[in-house]
């Protein structure tokens, strides 16, 4: 009994270290993620200066964007996706990593990684999709050089539509898999490397199915606007690790309904 009892202290000991080092690393990523985007974002205000100088000068850039755009613009999104949504998402990752190590699984920390790269390849999937829609909102000029919109109805009809979302049953639906960890383990566990993998992305689908509708909130306020990019993150993290008793899914949604129909009837900007 006492030999069980000490493995069962040096299992904990491994977990705790493992734990460690695997939220430092989440920690790194995001750390890398946010210093790319203060990069980027600063890089956007000198390209929109000189737009606006250009235009002011009737030079205006009326060049259509192609597949490299697109590409540039996939590989912001995957960096802004990581630096939101992963730490909402390492409560999760540290969990599998203590239960694939629990459970006698060697080299649990590859299984958790393989985790953490099955959730950001479905937000990747998610990047191309909105880096094909900014393309097109450039291409239709519904997007000035700042990637704010430059429709009102535009802005005020993404606001409508997030904000009915969320009151839907499926955001509610998604949001209660990405509240509870360990049921979302009970119900979708699969052991090893490529198991991990499938977990993740499974998790990331409903992470995707939760929140694609605050991420277009970028849109109409602007995609490179840090502070609302901070704001809608830090909103993610409270939506999931609140108790449910508290539904701010449902005040949020009356705000952003109220200011669409503002933005709607008055034609001011978002």
């Amino acid at each position: 009994m006492e030999g069980a009892t000490d493995d069962r202290w040096a299992l904990e000991r491994i977990i705790r270290r493992e734990r460690a080092i695997v939220a430092a690393g989440l920690a790194v990523i995001v750390l890398l993620a946010w210093i790319y985007l203060l990069r980027m974002a600063a890089a956007m205000d000198a390209a929109a200066a000189e737009a606006d100088m250009h235009a002011a000068m009737g030079m205006s850039d009326m060049r259509a964007w192609g597949m490299a755009d697109w590409f540039a613009l996939f590989v912001m999104w995957v960096v802004m996706m990581t630096a939101m949504m992963l730490p909402s998402a390492a409560p999760v990752v540290l969990l599998v990593l203590g239960a694939y190590r629990r459970r006698g699984t060697r080299r649990a920390w590859m299984s958790a990684v393989a985790f953490v790269a099955g959730y950001l390849l479905a937000w990747s999937g998610f990047s191309a999709a909105a880096a094909g829609g900014q393309v097109g909102l450039h291409r239709a000029a519904l997007l000035d050089a700042g990637m704010v919109s430059r429709s009102t109805v535009l802005a005020g009809a993404i606001l409508l539509a997030a904000g009915v979302y969320q009151w839907l049953p499926i955001k509610a639906a998604c949001l209660t898999h990405c509240q509870s960890p360990l049921g979302f383990l009970a119900r979708n566990w699969r052991d090893g490397t490529l198991g991990g993998l499938r977990m993740g992305l499974r998790h990331g689908a409903f992470c995707i199915g939760c929140c694609w509708a605050l991420m277009l909130l970028l849109f109409a306020v602007g995609v490179m606007n840090l502070l609302w990019v901070a704001a809608i993150a830090a909103f993610v993290l409270l939506e999931k690790l609140l108790p449910r008793r508290f539904q701010i899914r449902w005040a949020a949604g009356v705000l952003l309904v109220v200011w669409g129909v503002v933005v709607l009837a008055t034609g001011l900007p978002a």
